[in-house]
């Protein structure tokens, strides 16, 4: 995976009036947190943040104070409304350090024959990876399931450095039969005057 750099400086207010003054200035204030060291109050550049976080589980370059630090994304809080972030939490990590992180399960290929759905159960898979090499996602084959079948956590293969850190058990995608809808009483009526006509 590829690192982004970002410039960020250490942030020295606090507060909401704070926050409001750095966000009108097309920033975004962050925590960077880990590794036993006290939590660090940065801004980070807000297009820049957004495009870097259109890339799950990214890894992120930052100069803090003179020091260079790796981190990934833990929590980003959005505006409900114009979907602009709000906050971001930021992990430290190392080179060659193992983190537990969350990729988007995809599937490929067609169920078998039939009004089938597949579901979803979750649309994540908790894995653990190096910090530098985290999977962006999974594909599993849902080829020719049928209803009743299912996949669990452990039966998707994880890319080659990646170990499921979740339950192995758990359901990650079912396939269901589509229900017949029950003709409302309008419709049921209608049919009846149509049979008797």
């Amino acid at each position: 995976m590829a690192e982004i750099k970002l410039a960020t400086e250490v942030r020295t207010e606090f507060g909401k009036g704070a926050a409001r003054r750095i966000r009108r200035a097309d920033q975004v204030p962050g925590v960077v947190y880990g590794h036993g060291a006290e939590p660090v109050h940065v801004t980070l550049p807000g297009h820049d943040l957004l495009l870097a976080l259109r890339t799950a589980n990214v890894l992120i370059g930052l100069e803090i104070d003179g020091k260079d630090a790796l981190v990934i994304p833990k929590a980003v809080q959005r505006h409900p409304l114009k979907g602009t972030i709000e906050h971001v939490d930021l992990l430290t990590v190392k080179r060659g350090e193992k983190v537990q992180v969350e990729i988007a399960v995809h599937t490929e290929g067609d169920l078998a024959p039939g009004a089938n759905l597949l579901e979803f159960v979750q649309n994540t898979l908790l894995v653990e990876a190096e910090a530098t090499h985290i999977p962006e996602s999974v594909t599993v084959s849902v080829e020719g399931l049928d209803a009743g079948d299912s996949i669990a956590a452990k039966d998707i293969p994880l890319p080659k450095g990646s170990v499921l850190a979740g339950d192995e058990d758990a359901i990650v995608i079912q396939v269901v039969a589509a229900q017949a809808e029950e003709p409302s009483e309008d419709e049921a009526a209608a049919e009846a005057e149509g049979a008797e006509a």
